[in-house]
């Protein structure tokens, strides 16, 4: 519970962050436009580049998972996990192509019926008689020193991306009325309902499952799905991981294409990505987004790639924290309609605690780093080469 709620400290801390800049800069694109701001090309075009093909790869595996649970739950469709995520794909896509609106409506619907399944999962935990079929076994001891410190950043992991994604409203700033107001508003109100469904989760948890079961147990919310509903837990949590996966899927194919969308208008990709429909949606960004989201779907994704993916998207973090002080001492007088608090001690603490966990990744996992290492060196030529390409 400690874990969780320093994690959700720590998110408030960043959340400030994102909250000044998206509302001093109401554009599209996300970190790639502050990162673009404060470092220039070379840095732009990493973030840029790599928040996108982050995307791609990060929503594909999230799109067969949530299929491979459509397949479990629907039996006739199991065996076509492929055919599903390609399916699904498309649906959001067409969506996102009809208007910002629907998108908006259909965001705020996957996200409202994720939030009721939590809360109703957790009421059962509390208020159903239940069976615990996992007997208490022999407590053992906390470690101490170093061995605690690995630990708790292995846990910090695991729980600064559960929090993750509630900056999404920054991918799209420009398409906000009041952006200075909404912005920070959207942010903060995410995050706090966000902790509190979580902090709730693991209680209910506890209430269920005796404290070293589930430290031995890959999938918690299963075993007590099964223990309060018995028979029908499995499909609950079934039921309930797609609507959860549909919701951050919904947000990641509004998300992403506006990257791509910013990057052109900067002259770091064809002009064509510029392309707005009358109904607010960048056509030419999305499809592209469509393909590389379909490719890595066919590919398939390694647990050695998605390492690396994550990675990356910590370093982005890192990236855009960094931006934040750059732009406070160099455009001190910007008009900023929200400022973070405590300047520069919680911002700081934002981005020391998001490099400590870049740092244990990179401790954990030598091969990730190399890969993440080797796009940033050379992002630089690369985007020299690319508005070469583009100008010619």
């Amino acid at each position: 519970m400690s874990v969780w709620v320093l994690g959700g400290v720590v998110t408030l801390f960043g959340a400030a962050i994102y909250a000044e800049l998206g509302a001093m800069i109401p554009r599209a694109g996300g970190p790639y436009t502050f990162s673009h701001r404060a470092f220039g090309n070379g840095m732009g075009f990493f973030v840029g580049y790599g928040d996108w093909l982050n995307f791609g790869l990060g929503y594909a595996f999230l799109i067969l998972l949530a299929s491979e649970y459509v397949g479990s739950v629907i039996p006739f469709l199991s065996g076509h996990v492929r055919a599903i995520a390609l399916t699904t794909l498309c649906l959001f896509a067409a969506i996102n192509w009809l208007g910002i609106r629907q998108a908006g409506w259909t965001q705020e619907i996957t996200s409202a019926l994720k939030a009721v399944a939590l809360i109703a999962l957790i009421i059962a935990a509390f208020a159903f008689p239940h069976t615990s079929a996992v007997p208490a076994t022999a407590v053992h001891p906390l470690p101490h020193g170093l061995a605690l410190l690995l630990a708790l950043g292995i846990a910090m992991q695991g729980v600064f991306f559960t929090y993750d994604s509630y900056y999404m409203v920054v991918y799209c700033s420009e398409e906000i009325r009041d952006p200075g107001r909404e912005i920070p508003r959207s942010i903060f109100s995410g995050v706090w309902l966000v902790i509190v469904i979580y902090l709730l989760v693991n209680a209910a948890f506890l209430a269920v499952l005796p404290m070293n079961r589930m430290a031995n147990d890959p999938f918690v919310a299963a075993t007590v799905a099964n223990a309060v509903f018995g028979r029908y837990g499995e499909i609950a949590i079934r039921l309930l991981m797609i609507v959860s996966l549909f919701g951050a899927i919904s947000a990641g194919i509004i998300a992403a294409p506006r990257i791509i969308l910013a990057m052109a208008r900067d002259g770091l990709f064809p002009r064509q990505a510029t392309r707005v429909n009358e109904r607010g949606t960048p056509v030419i960004a999305l499809f592209m987004t469509v393909i590389l989201i379909g490719a890595f779907i066919m590919s398939g994704t390694s647990d050695q790639v998605l390492a690396a993916d994550i990675l990356l998207a910590a370093s982005l973090y890192v990236i855009t924290f960094t931006s934040f002080f750059v732009l406070r001492r160099r455009e001190p007088n910007t008009t900023r309609p929200y400022k973070a608090p405590f300047y520069p001690v919680i911002p700081g603490l934002a981005l020391l605690s998001v490099a400590a966990i870049v740092a244990s990744m990179i401790v954990s996992d030598h091969r990730s780093a190399i890969v993440v290492g080797a796009l940033l060196a050379i992002s630089w030529p690369a985007s020299r080469l690319v508005q070469r390409l583009i100008a010619r």
